[in-house]
């Protein structure tokens, strides 16, 4: 999934970074040039939610755009009021990610 992101934001025109894990974009200290975060909520047992809070209490503060293959009440409600952009479900068509990574951009000019 991570790589056809990747392939899909450089057809259109993004650059994007790859981390392993939630830990690997923890110790990462960069952020200089991102638009956005794009998180999956379940990473192998770990929340993509708690992952973006701690970005948060490290002051990495960007919008972020979740996506998700088990979609819940629960999950959505967390991820609104963690104030994600956008909160997408797999499979998703490429135009909502696409639109969503806009938005982010629109937000930081």
């Amino acid at each position: 999934m991570r790589t056809g992101i990747k392939r899909l934001l450089r057809v259109h025109g993004f650059h994007s970074k790859l981390f392993e894990s939630a830990s690997a974009l923890l110790c990462h200290e960069d952020f200089g040039e991102a638009l956005c975060f794009i998180l999956d909520i379940n990473l192998n047992g770990e929340s993509g939610i708690a992952l973006c809070r701690s970005l948060s209490e490290k002051g990495v503060r960007l919008p972020v755009i979740y996506i998700t293959g088990n979609d819940s009440e629960a999950n959505r409600a967390a991820a609104i009021a963690s104030g994600c952009i956008a909160y997408l479900t797999k499979p998703f068509a490429a135009p909502s990610l696409i639109e969503s990574i806009e938005k982010a951009r629109a937000a930081a000019a």
